[in-house]
């Protein structure tokens, strides 16, 4: 009974409310922004040059933005992908472009007002915490939602998803290499712990490390792939198009199937919405919460529009997929796909990909659960410690179990999450696009902006924590 009550919720939740919700409200944020994820969207680039490391020991930009695409990116893009275009066909790969371009005007907004209302950490002067419970409290002033944000956080990304993921890359290795699930479940133990118990500056720096490294190698196989059969690039994108406005007859469900399965695997990959990336967002030094806005929206650009392309480009560029017939599915079939293309090795690399993709999200829902328990704790030590050993046998048991029931709630309590979510941040859109007038008008005066926080007093944030980065900035500015 509860497993079908569980289904049910995850099919309203999902199935009826957040698959319009999401990008009606992502829409909304566009327009209302005057499409500003395309507008600053090389700005991005000049932000992390000037940003990207910080000398008094801040969290960069850069590194924030390497955090967040650490958990965006995941199995998701390799197996998530394959199950889309199994059950939506090739169109459904541009309805995934689609929801991740209006997606980038959530992340926008959502990370934006994550920077407005952080605080700083109990622990660590150098260190800012921030979040949807953080700007549901401040902003909103409602405590209880905060409350509900921080448990529902914990328990689907601290402990659920963390001791899922584990399975995934233990199961993985088996398969691949023969080796037992127990060796590769203390293996990846081992290095998770030594990450989380760094705190949240050595996940930091550790995402520095691995997400460039797993992201880069993962694009340079696709470009491989790419390149060997560059003349059908063209007619691929023409059937894709195609495909998502007027779909194969083998495609059961026809274009509404084509549509929900793309949407589906945007919101699901690139996490626009959903209330995790925030909580990254916020621990980044910049001098203007846009700035970061900025940075993350992009962020849903590496994940979908480039990482989860590869693997479309990979899977539909091969013989191995047939629309409407019944074959493998998920990783098999990436894998298969790309076995076709560069041989044996092909098998080889997803299983490492997975491995990688697999740990960065730990590290990435460990540091989310920190987060929604520093809302708790304030920094609390003996909390913190006990909490970290709390997640760290999890994902020991979790490379014994096979976890789908949990997962499945997990599912439950983060499309419960995304709706709290959503919610707010269109209650609060007015703040975000006052801030944006801010910055533009600082840029129109010649000026690099920072935040001019008695501007913005009415909004209910922590004008003493950006009073002190403004100041600092400012100081800097002077001595250079």
């Amino acid at each position: 009974m509860f497993a079908e009550i569980n289904t049910f919720l995850n099919d309203l939740i999902w199935g009826n409310i957040l698959i319009y919700l999401l990008p009606l409200l992502g829409l909304f944020f566009t327009i209302s922004s005057r499409f500003v994820q395309f507008r600053y969207f090389f700005k991005m680039f000049n932000i992390l040059k000037d940003t990207a490391h910080d000398k008094d020991g801040h969290i960069s930009s850069f590194q924030a933005l390497m955090l967040s695409v650490a958990g965006r990116v995941g199995g998701g893009n390799i197996a998530g992908v394959a199950v889309a275009i199994t059950l939506g066909g090739a169109g459904a790969v541009f309805w995934m472009w689609v929801i991740a371009l209006v997606g980038m005007a959530t992340s926008f907004f959502e990370c934006s007002l994550a920077q407005l209302y952080k605080e700083k950490d109990g622990l660590d002067s150098c260190v800012y915490r921030g979040g949807p419970a953080y700007y549901a409290t401040k902003g909103l002033k409602q405590k209880w939602l905060g409350v509900v944000i921080s448990v529902l956080l914990i328990i689907t990304f601290g402990f659920a998803f963390n001791a899922t993921q584990s399975f995934i890359i233990s199961t993985s290795f088996e398969a691949s290499f023969n080796l037992p699930t127990w060796v590769s479940g203390l293996i990846v133990t081992a290095v998770f712990g030594v990450t989380i118990f760094g705190g949240v500056k050595r996940i930091a720096r550790m995402s520095e490390v691995i997400v460039p490294i797993m992201a880069l190698g993962y694009l340079l196989i696709a470009l491989v792939v790419i390149v060997l059969n560059i003349t059908q690039i063209p007619s691929l994108i023409v059937m894709i198009v195609t495909e998502a406005f007027n779909p194969s007859s083998a495609i059961g469900g026809g274009m509404g199937a084509v549509i929900i399965q793309g949407a589906k695997r945007g919101m699901f990959s690139n996490e626009a919405g959903l209330g995790s990336a925030p909580n990254v967002a916020a621990v980044a030094y910049v001098a203007h919460p846009v700035q970061q806005g900025i940075v993350q929206s992009f962020s849903v650009f590496i994940d979908t529009i480039i990482l989860c392309s590869c693997t479309a480009f990979i899977i539909l560029l091969s013989g191995v997929y047939t629309p409407g017939v019944d074959g493998v599915q998920g990783v098999l079939l990436t894998q298969n796909a790309l076995i076709e293309h560069i041989g044996p090795l092909g098998g080889y690399f997803v299983t490492i990909a997975l491995f990688l993709f697999g740990f960065s999200s730990m590290i990435y829902n460990y540091y989310l659960a920190e987060n929604s328990l520093n809302f708790f704790s304030k920094g609390n030590v003996a909390v913190f410690n006990i909490f970290r050993v709390i997640c760290i046998l999890l994902v020991i048991w979790g490379s014994f179990q096979d976890l789908a029931s949990i997962f499945a709630f997990a599912d439950l309590s983060m499309g419960i999450l995304a709706i709290l979510n959503m919610i707010v941040i269109t209650l609060l859109y007015k703040p975000v696009l006052q801030l944006i007038k801010g910055y533009e008008r600082q840029l129109k005066e010649g000026i690099e902006p920072v935040l001019r926080y008695n501007d913005y007093v009415e909004y209910n944030f922590e004008k003493d924590t950006w009073k002190e980065i403004v100041d600092n900035i400012n100081d800097k500015k002077l001595k250079e």
